[in-house]
């Protein structure tokens, strides 16, 4: 399960954090996680839930924002949602575009006290 190892990064970013500021509890994680990462965030919160037992993040509040997968055509410029992995512009029908979002997996904020 390779949510366990991401989980396990968080969480190691979240105390690295709070020791650099003498912080003595951890309350919120915030999460970026792209439509196209691949990361299952049911199991993402059950393995973060387990890791922070005994530690000062352990009342900690797991927020992730879902980041939608959008590419932009090369051909014709337009920006959309991509659906079902369907990469071909719904506009000229061209298949070559740069992926604008949904593939990001970052810790965006820690809020400690």
């Amino acid at each position: 399960m390779h949510e366990m190892a991401l989980a396990e990064g968080i969480l190691d970013i979240a105390l690295d954090y709070a020791r650099k500021n003498k912080a003595k509890k951890i309350r919120e994680v915030g999460l970026r996680i792209g439509e196209m990462s691949g990361v299952e965030t049911e199991s993402l919160e059950f393995s973060f839930r387990m890791l922070v037992k005994g530690t000062i993040a352990e009342d900690a509040q797991l927020h992730i924002e879902h980041i939608p997968l959008v590419g932009q055509c090369a051909k014709c410029g337009k920006t959309f949602h991509i659906e079902h992995y369907d990469f071909w512009c719904p506009e000229c029908k061209d298949g070559v575009l740069k992926t604008v979002s949904g593939r990001e997996m970052q810790v965006s904020y820690l809020e400690v006290d």
